[in-house]
This record gives structure tokens, sequence and C-alpha cells, in this order.
């Protein structure tokens, strides 16, 4: 319990920290870094046809990712959105042209029309989620409301997990790690991709 705690408290200081970083960014320092790695798309380990990919919609001063939802639709590729619903429920939606539902600076815009159940990540190819930071096990560092932890246990076993960050925050020394966190495959940051090489134990 005392270890848990621990963690916890470890863990809300290093997200103050990388949140108060990444407001030193500019919302043209964020679109530009959003276009770069949607050019990064052929890195990314999608299988040579069409396939379903679990994307999210940026928000504050996350790396922008609509340039790479628009690049992986051109692709042809289907891709899922978290629906939030209260927060705790687990829901998807797929991307279109239609425009993003708004739900405030507080949470992320999300895709209008139908709310899809949470084993509709069965069909994934890729999975790209947000990180504050991700260390070279592969411990991912999120915001804290556990939605994704929650979401991952629908995966197919072995499908990637890759987590998109600035580059600042693909780190060396070890994140603390709990037994709900699900560790990533691999960083996407307009640097590239970058396979996690070590596996976690």
């Amino acid at each position: 319990m005392l270890a848990d705690m621990e963690a916890n408290e470890t863990k809300q200081a290093l997200r103050k920290n990388a949140i108060a970083r990444r407001k030193t960014t500019t919302a043209a320092q964020r679109l530009h870094a959003g276009e770069t790695i949607a050019r990064c798309i052929g890195g990314l380990p999608l299988p040579d046809r069409r396939c379903t990919v679990a994307a999210y919609v940026s928000m504050g001063s996350e790396v922008e990712t609509r340039p790479l939802l628009h690049t992986l639709a051109e692709h042809g590729h289907r891709i899922l959105l978290p629906r939030l619903g209260a927060g705790l429920e687990i829901g998807w939606g797929e991307y279109s042209d239609a425009p993003f539902e708004d739900y405030g600076e507080r949470r992320p815009q999300e895709p209008s029309g139908a709310t899809l159940p949470a084993n509709i990540l069965e069909s994934a190819s890729l999975i790209l989620l947000p990180a504050l930071l991700v260390d070279a096990w592969g411990n991912r560092l999120g915001r804290g409301g556990g939605w994704y932890d929650r979401a991952l246990t629908h995966c197919v076993p072995g499908a990637p997990l890759v987590a998109v960050c600035w580059p600042w925050e693909v780190c060396a020394p070890p994140l603390p790690r709990e037994p709900h966190d699900v560790p990533v495959t691999a960083t996407l940051t307009p640097d590239g991709y970058t396979p996690i090489a070590t596996s976690v134990g």
C-alpha cells in the first residue's frame, strides 16, 4: 500500500513537470510537430492492406494529431477514436468528415455518430495513444485517469501500442510502474517512430 502511494505521488510530480514543459510550446510548434508525425506513416507497423487504427484527438499542449488522422484516412484506414462518456466508460467512435463534438477544454473532442463498444478495440491492428513520458522499458505516464489502462484490456495480444509524445518525453530513467499499467511497444515523436528495445520483465 505504501509503495502504491509513493508511486502515485511520484507520478503526480512527473505529470506536473511534464505539463509545465509542454506549455512552453506554441500552437504553431504543435501543428508543425503534428504535420511531421503524419509524414512518418510509412514507418508505422501497419499491414500492407487497409486496416483499423485506434488513435485519439489531441488536446491542449499535446502534439497535434489531426494531420495524422487525416493522412491515415487518406490511406484508406478505418480510425477509431475515444468517446469518453462519463469519464470511466470505455467507448469508441469512427473518424469521419463530420465535425468533432466539443466537450470543453478539459476533454478531447470526440467523433460524432454512434458509440461503439469497448471490445471494438479487438479489430485494431495498431493503437496510438497519448503519453506524457515513456521510459526505455515502455512504461508510459498518462494523465492519470486510467481510461487507456482499462481500454487496452480489449486489444488483441501483440497489437502494437505506440505512444505519441514530444521527443524530450522519451526518458531513460525508469518510471513508476503499478500492476494496472500497460507498457507500450514503441514511441512516435516528431523525430520518428522508435520501437521499444527493452521488454518489461
